[in-house]
C-alpha cells in the first residue's frame, strides 16, 4: 500500500511541476491576486495556465476567428 501511495503522490507532484514550468515559460510568476505560483494548489494552477495560454492567442489573426 505504501508504494501505491508514494506513486500517486509522485504523479501529482510531477503534474503540478509541469504546469509550473509551462507558466514560467509564459512569463507568469504570480496569480492575478499576487500569490506566487509555487504556493498555489494544482487546480488553481491549471486555471491560471489556461487563462495565460488564452491571452497568448492573436484574435486578429484570420485563423483565430472563433475567439471573437
Amino acid at each position: 500500500m505504501g508504494v501505491l501511495y508514494d506513486s500517486i503522490k509522485l504523479q501529482k507532484k510531477m503534474k503540478r511541476d509541469m504546469v509550473i514550468e509551462r507558466l514560467e515559460a509564459l512569463g507568469v510568476t504570480t496569480s492575478q491576486t499576487g500569490q506566487s505560483i509555487h504556493d498555489m494548489e494544482y487546480g488553481d494552477l491549471k486555471i491560471l495556465w489556461v487563462l495565460s495560454e488564452m491571452r497568448q492567442v492573436d484574435i486578429d489573426h484570420p485563423d483565430h476567428k472563433w475567439f471573437r
